[in-house]
């Protein structure tokens, strides 16, 4: 039940979103060891790591290539592709942290093709996270946490895996706030939880709901998707939604998604333009 329980706090935090129902979060046990692993080709993953470490007084560790990436973007999504049609993992350098010591490993990545970034896949193929609480935490464009979350799971099967942390890159400047919600609400820090109220159930949406939709998603060339139907909930920050919409296909963006239904999460906090928060294909 402990483990459900958990599970659930972590879901509804995933957002940092919070209601006007309170709920008391629970510690660490003192005897909890926490160890934060990343990879990160920029620096962003490397930042969520950072924070998480220096909250929860963790050992950190840098999961480091042997022979690694292009510093330019584009040459890394090559070459990832190139070893992903021969099935080719990057090999990574030794750990100098012991994982068997740890009570808790918090796993840290980019999401590259919708998943965990490679040096991650590595990572899962040496070591053993049986019965160890295992807290995937991400960075990316649009989303992928999910997908992410459950490809470790099924990877590492025996793991206690949580459902996890995850940010965009263009949203960096939220990641303070919305981890120490997310650590409360796991149980890793001290504090109040505020949980959001349930989403009811979603209703087409009208032209004051498009037109939100529309601004919050403008001007991120991976996503062209219209809105079909919403349902919103009050947050203490203002309104959050969640919008089903149809991503539409591209015929000059040859690397565009299939068109397919997707979610959409959409905050607008009072004062503020709307922003979208991740997208679940």
């Amino acid at each position: 039940m402990r483990l459900l329980k958990l599970m659930i706090l972590a879901a509804v935090a995933l957002m940092a979103v919070m209601s006007c129902t309170p709920k008391k979060g629970t510690s660490k046990k003192e005897s909890s060891k926490v160890l934060v692993l990343y990879y990160s080709l920029t620096s962003n993953t490397k930042n969520v790591a950072t924070e998480i470490a220096k909250r929860l007084d963790a050992d950190i560790e840098e999961i480091a290539l042997v022979e690694p990436y292009d510093t330019a973007f584009q040459a890394t999504i090559d070459r990832c592709k190139a070893d992903r049609e021969k099935g080719i993992l990057p090999e990574i350098k030794p750990l100098k942290s012991n994982v068997a010591d740890y009570d808790w490993i918090f796993i840290g990545y980019p999401i590259w093709f919708g998943t965990y970034a490679p040096p991650i896949a590595s990572l899962l193929e040496k070591v053993d996270l049986s019965d160890k609480w295992v807290v995937p935490f991400c960075t990316f464009g649009s989303g992928g946490l999910e997908s992410s979350a459950k490809d470790l799971a099924e990877k590492q099967p025996k793991a206690k895996v949580m459902p996890g942390y995850g940010v965009r890159a263009a949203r960096m400047d939220a990641m303070p706030k919305e981890l120490e919600v997310f650590l409360k609400a796991i149980g890793q820090i001290e504090g109040i939880v505020f949980m959001p109220a349930d989403f009811p159930e979603q209703h087409p949406v009208s032209a004051e709901e498009a037109a939100i939709f529309d601004a919050a998603v403008n001007g991120y060339p991976m996503l062209n998707a219209k809105a079909k139907t919403v349902a919103s909930r009050t947050i203490i920050d203002g309104t959050e939604y969640l919008f089903t919409a149809m991503d539409q296909p591209r015929g000059d963006k040859a690397d565009m998604p299939p068109a397919s239904e997707i979610k959409v999460y959409v905050t607008v906090e009072k004062g503020k333009t709307p922003e979208f928060t991740k997208v679940v294909r």
